[in-house]
């Protein structure tokens, strides 16, 4: 008898019966996505625990809010704009050593945030938390969706919750040190702490063999996900970027993300200008100041409602589910900013609005993987998510539309035109418009891309270095219900897109390129094989 095999590992190494049990047990899918979870856990804080060092920093570092919330903006894009590309690399490289990796910068990223003396230091630092903290997210999204085609909302929900309710239990400890220790001695605490879970996270990570699909996942089963339109052909990024259905997902979750990522940034600041940060508040047999209070709900309800959602959206399906769950966040954040000087609404309110917009991080992804399979989930989901790095350019715009001040947009204004020539050389120019450009003309326009992006970053960390014009603006003061007002609006939007324009829409078909035609014409002849080995290989996953 030959070596057992499980998972696609080799088992000849050492005896049967105990390689059988420690293998089985590590290559169980439902492990690796604690793991995954684990590591989404570990960072989660990079994100929804920086409004805490918020006004410490301005303190510290005597600079205004849209100065500082640069930072979050920095951390945001770079988090979110080169998951496409850490897709690529978990594909070739696999997920155990990038999201070590992750982990290694993501650290390192607080402990020099801690150490910071200037803003060019604090966005550098965080620079490298943001380039941590994507590898990671992508990582773990895109194995959820990979290992888990029979309940990608579900798993992919679990997933982000991780990112979303990771914080929920550290926010009170870190709010407590910066109090008593100071927010530098916070930050390099944290960071290891964060980033050795991280690391340790990574060693039991690993994709799915080529070709697995889950032995539970029969026939029946098969058929019963196609009802919910899921495709059965495989898109690269390129072929998605040649649909129609692929940019109106990007325009709402830009939409949406907006004003879930403002009230991220922004909700330690709001509560000081409507004062009720530190009046307590007690709810549940739990009585704690109110900001405290509102950022611990906060971060649990947002994780919470991502396998919420998700599970919603695979039995009602995703487009309606969208639509339901975004009108609720607009409605939040109306009744947020109406009772906001209460400081029990403030806490009730603020939680409801993040139970409307965390299930964006399970919903789209869930959607992605539908439309365009998942061979390429994690590249093909890597670009949907950079939505979220481009909703990041409007937290500091609203703090100065908050406050009334000037704010300076020629970074904002060479990051977008970078990434236009990027987006038009790889993918519209190609797919959409079905130019044929030569090598040396791709070439000439990535390289001013670079350019224009490399220059808008340094533009951003180091705000006073020659440029060839002004942008800065004196913006009008609407306080905060008018920047949320604008974030309602964007909620609405997004949900009369998704019930009446999504919903709509077919899944992609064939028309995307020659490839997608070639995939669909040996579906049918393929699948039964494909059936055979899930059900050898996916003995252990179930």
């Amino acid at each position: 008898m030959g070596p057992l095999s499980l998972g696609g590992a080799n088992m000849a190494a050492i005896p049967a019966d105990r390689k059988t049990g420690i293998q089985a047990l590590l290559d169980n899918r439902w492990l690796i996505l604690f793991f995954s979870v684990l590591s989404m856990v570990a960072v989660a804080n990079f994100q929804y625990g920086w409004t805490l060092f918020v006004p410490p920093l301005m303190k510290h570092l005597r600079q205004e809010l849209a100065l500082i919330q640069v930072t979050f903006t920095v951390f945001v894009l770079l988090e979110t704009w080169l998951v496409p590309f850490e897709g690529w690399l978990v594909d070739k490289f696999g997920p155990k050593l990038l999201v070590m990796l992750g982990g290694v910068l993501a650290g390192l990223g607080w402990v020099g945030s801690g150490r910071a003396e200037s803003l060019t230091a604090l966005y550098a630092s965080y620079a490298f938390a943001g380039l941590g903290a994507g590898v990671v997210y992508g990582t773990a999204i895109g194995s959820a969706l990979k290992w888990f085609p029979d309940h990608r909302g579900l798993t992919a929900g679990l997933t982000a919750a991780g990112f979303g309710a990771g914080s929920a239990f550290t926010v009170v400890p870190i709010a407590n040190m910066i109090n008593t220790a100071g927010y530098q001695h916070a930050f390099i605490y944290w960071g290891i702490i964060q980033g050795v879970v991280v690391i340790i996270a990574a060693l039991f990570l690993k994709s799915p063999p080529a070709g697995w699909l889950p032995g539970s996942w029969t026939q029946a089963a098969r058929g019963e996900e196609v009802k919910k339109r899921q495709s059965a052909l495989d898109f690269t990024s390129g072929q998605m970027a040649a649909t129609p259905q692929f940019w109106l997902m990007y325009l709402m979750m830009t939409l949406v993300a907006t004003g879930g990522l403002m009230a991220v940034a922004q909700l330690n600041p709001m509560a000081i200008d409507f004062k009720v940060d530190k009046i307590p508040v007690s709810l549940l047999f739990i009585t704690l100041p109110a900001l405290q209070f509102a950022l611990s709900a906060d971060r649990l309800v947002n994780g919470l409602c991502r396998p919420f959602w998700g599970w919603v959206s695979d039995h009602i399906g995703r487009e309606k589910t969208m639509a339901i769950a975004f009108g609720l966040e607009g409605l939040a954040i109306f009744a947020l900013i109406q009772f906001a000087r209460n400081p029990l609404l403030f806490v009730v309110f603020s939680a409801f609005t993040f139970f409307g917009w965390g299930e964006i991080f399970s919903l789209f992804p869930a959607t992605c993987g539908d439309f365009f399979g998942r061979k390429h989930a994690t590249a093909n989901y890597g670009f949907l998510y950079t939505a979220k790095g481009t909703a990041s350019v409007f937290v500091p715009i609203g703090s100065a539309l908050a406050a009334g001040r000037a704010f300076d947009f020629r970074a904002d204004i060479l990051l977008l035109l970078g990434g236009a020539l990027v987006l038009f050389a790889l993918f519209l120019a190609p797919t959409a418009l079905g130019l044929e450009l030569g090598r040396k003309t791709k070439s000439i326009l990535l390289a001013v891309a670079g350019a224009l992006v490399t220059y808008g970053i340094v533009l951003t960390v180091v705000p006073k270095v020659w440029t060839p014009f002004g942008a800065r603006f004196t913006l009008p003061k609407i306080g905060w219900a008018g920047v949320f007002g604008i974030a309602i609006a964007f909620d609405l939007t997004a949900a009369v897109l998704a019930f009446f324009v999504l919903r709509r829409m077919k899944v992609p078909v064939a028309s995307a390129g020659p490839a997608i035609a070639l995939a669909q014409g040996m579906a049918a002849g393929t699948e039964t094989s494909v059936k055979a080995k899930g059900a050898v290989a996916g003995g252990s996953g179930r």
